[in-house]
C-alpha cells in the first residue's frame, strides 16, 4: 500500500492512500465510456443536420480531433468544477489533490488534461501506465507536470458523523468549548479521523500529530493548557461539543 502525507488547513499532517493502477485504468474507462456515448449521440445529430454537405476533410476533423479535444475539455471541466473528480474518479471515490496540500488550480487541471494526450491517447496508455506503477508517488506525466497525486476517498480509518456519536453517550450533556461551533463537518471528521489512526496505529508519529491537533485547536478555543495534555479526551470533548450543539 502506498501512501502519501497531506497537511491540512489545521497544518496537521495526514496520511492518504495513493489510488491504484487498477483503480485508475477503470475511472478511465468509465471516462472514454461515457465521452464515446456523448460524441456518438453529437456525431448523429451533426450528421443528421449536414448530411452528404460535410467534405472529406471535415468529416476526418469531426471524426479524429474532436472525440480527442471532448476528452481533454471533459476532464479539465469536471476536475475542475467536481474538485478533483471526473465522472469516473467518482464512481472509483479517487480524487485529485496536490501532494503539497493546496487546493489545485485551474492551471493545474488543465495541464492534466493536456497531458492525457501523451500519458493515454498517443501511447495507447502504456507511458502513464508505466509511470504510475513505477512512480513513488504513482505519478502519470501530467501528475508530475501539475504537482499532482490521485488518493482514495475511502478508507478503513475514515468515518462519518454518525460514528462520531458512538464515542459516548450525549444524553444530558453541556458543553465545555461553545467556540467549536466555529469549525465544519469537515474539521470534526478530521479530529475523528485522528483519533481513530492514533488507536489503530499507536506510534510516535501518530502521537505527534494527535498532540499537534489538540494544541493547535486548543490555541483557537483559548482553552487552558492543562485542558489540552490528554489530547484523545480532548478532542473528543470538542467532537461532543460539536454535535451538541449543531444537530
Amino acid at each position: 500500500m502506498q501512501t502519501i502525507d497531506l497537511k491540512t488547513t489545521q497544518n496537521v499532517t495526514i496520511e492518504y492512500e495513493l489510488a491504484t493502477l487498477g483503480e485508475r485504468m477503470l475511472a478511465v474507462i468509465i471516462d472514454l465510456v461515457t465521452v464515446g456515448i456523448g460524441y456518438f449521440l453529437l456525431a448523429a445529430l451533426v450528421t443528421g443536420a449536414f448530411g452528404s454537405a460535410w467534405s472529406d476533410v471535415q468529416v476526418g476533423i469531426f471524426g479524429f480531433i474532436m472525440p480527442l479535444a471532448c476528452f481533454l475539455v471533459y476532464n479539465f471541466l469536471f476536475e475542475l468544477l467536481s474538485h478533483g473528480q471526473s465522472l469516473g474518479k467518482k464512481a472509483l471515490s479517487i480524487q485529485v489533490v496536490r501532494l503539497d496540500g493546496e487546493e489545485p488550480a485551474p492551471a493545474d487541471y488543465l495541464l492534466r488534461a493536456v497531458f492525457y494526450f501523451v500519458d493515454l491517447l498517443a501511447t495507447a496508455g502504456i507511458l502513464g501506465g508505466l509511470l504510475i506503477s513505477s512512480s513513488p508517488k504513482r505519478q502519470r506525466l501530467g501528475d508530475m507536470t501539475a504537482g499532482t497525486g490521485v488518493i482514495k476517498m475511502r478508507s478503513a480509518n475514515r468515518f462519518g458523523l454518525g460514528d462520531i456519536l458512538r464515542i459516548s453517550s450525549l444524553e444530558d450533556y453541556e458543553p465545555r468549548y461553545p467556540a467549536v461551533r466555529q469549525f465544519s463537518e469537515g474539521d470534526m471528521l478530521l479530529i475523528k479521523n485522528t483519533i481513530a489512526r492514533y488507536q489503530r496505529y499507536t506510534n510516535d508519529a501518530n502521537r505527534r500529530i494527535l498532540h499537534d491537533l489538540a494544541n493547535q485547536l486548543g490555541l483557537q478555543l483559548e482553552a487552558p493548557r492543562e485542558e489540552t495534555r490528554n489530547a484523545t479526551e480532548f478532542l473528543k470533548t470538542l467532537i461532543r461539543d460539536y454535535i451538541v450543539l449543531t444537530r
